[in-house]
């Protein structure tokens, strides 16, 4: 053997040394805490669900590559039970008592804000799909990555719909729950309301988890407004349309909603009183959409649908590329130092089965959203920056539905 090549090969255990710090890990790990029961644990599921597919097929595919070694992740997941207290003193333990090498974020931005606070103080980077409130990257934060669209801009693209129909809309009924994502839904949509010169007759703040909406939906037939714009997660949502149908009481156009209009359980809750109701949704199964593990988002649906038995909506995709961005962010960086990882991360710029991955400044993405609606039971794209389908609009009234 000549010198040469033991010198070159002792550069090359060098740099795995470098890479890891020591020996290479036999996994990298990753944890979050999750809403897996309680009142949010139908939506946390799609996160539960998303990291595993996504780590096993990136598995699958041999791992993450690191200083030219293939290291396997592992998960380790905590139920919070729907708590954000609790999901806080969680990621608390993964970091200093598990030692999870970097964190996948929990589901909705009441719980993202508290626990991205986490990241920060340990400067561990987390990736999360989750959380869409502004307020979460707007704090100066460098560790928290986000792959939800900000929540402001939620109602966009309905209200720019809606000044492309007839009748014209005049007036609106805005109601939103007092959690870190819907109050930023309805800051941004008051705006965009204003902007696009309809009037709020009903402006109304709830406490988040009501299950009694009587009295809004007093004010809302009091009122009468064109539009009812809602803003609440899912069971609220669900609680609100059953109350609105019992009470005869909705808009003479149209109610959308910020979330629960694209997924099969909304569907299966409501059954035809889900038909007309208008959604949106940063993102659909489409083949267009190329993944480096799933081939496309076509492919990964079918495939998600076949492993757990109902379909992805956005927050499966969402979850899924959070875990692609710290995988790609790991691998450009070449190494498991957390601040050379989070510099990788930041610098995301990659094709996704969700969309194109790339963060802003404060480490949110932005995808616009599409305008949806329930039609003949199935979810129907209608509009980004123009038509796709034709909406059932104005909405007829309860009883001439389905």
């Amino acid at each position: 053997m000549t010198k040469t090549m033991v010198l070159a090969g002792m550069m090359v255990v060098l740099a795995g040394a470098s890479a890891f710090g020591a020996d290479p890990p036999r996994s990298i790990s990753l944890g979050a805490s999750l809403q897996l029961t309680g009142q949010d644990a139908n939506t946390g599921r799609y996160y539960r669900d998303a990291y595993n597919i996504a780590i096993d097929q990136i598995n699958q595919a041999g791992g993450v590559k690191i200083a030219g070694k293939s290291i396997p992740i592992a998960l380790k997941l905590l139920d919070n039970q729907s708590d954000t207290n609790l999901s806080v003193r969680q990621y608390v333990q993964l970091v200093t008592d598990d030692k999870v090498d970097f964190l996948l974020g929990p589901y909705a931005s009441g719980a993202t804000l508290p626990t991205s606070s986490i990241a920060e103080k340990y400067e561990i980077p987390m990736v999360e799909g989750g959380g869409a409130s502004p307020q979460i990257f707007s704090r100066g934060y460098k560790f928290i990555f986000g792959t939800l669209p900000p929540a402001d801009d939620y109602f966009a693209s309905i209200i720019a719909m809606l000044g492309q129909l007839q009748p014209k809309a005049k007036t609106a009924a805005l109601v939103a729950a007092d959690d870190a994502f819907d109050v930023s839904v309805a800051k941004g949509t008051r705006k965009l309301l204003a902007e696009a010169g309809i009037e709020i007759v009903v402006d109304q703040t709830y406490a988040a988890k009501t299950t009694d909406f009587s009295s809004i939906m007093a004010q809302i037939k009091a009122k009468a407004p064109d539009i009812v714009l809602w803003g609440g997660l899912e069971p609220e949502v669900l609680n609100a349309i059953r109350q609105a149908k019992g009470l005869d009481t909705g808009a003479k156009l149209m109610m959308s909603f910020t979330v629960g209009v694209p997924t099969a359980d909304f569907r299966q809750a409501l059954g035809k009183d889900a038909e007309d109701a208008f959604g949106m949704t940063a993102w659909l199964p489409s083949p267009t959409l190329k993944d480096d593990w799933f081939g496309d988002a076509a492919q990964f649906a079918a495939a998600w649908k076949a492993k757990f038995g109902y379909d992805p909506d956005y927050h499966a995709a969402a979850g899924v590329a959070a875990v692609e961005a710290l995988v790609k962010g790991i691998e450009s960086a070449d190494t498991l130092d957390r601040a050379k990882v989070r510099d990788a991360i930041a610098k995301s710029d990659f094709a996704s089965l969700y969309a194109r991955v790339r963060f802003n400044e404060g480490g949110q993405i932005v995808v616009p959203q599409i305008v949806i609606q329930i039609q003949n039971g199935e979810v129907t794209p209608i509009y980004t920056d123009h038509f796709i389908t034709k909406p059932i609009f104005p909405v007829p009234p309860w009883g001439q539905r389905g």
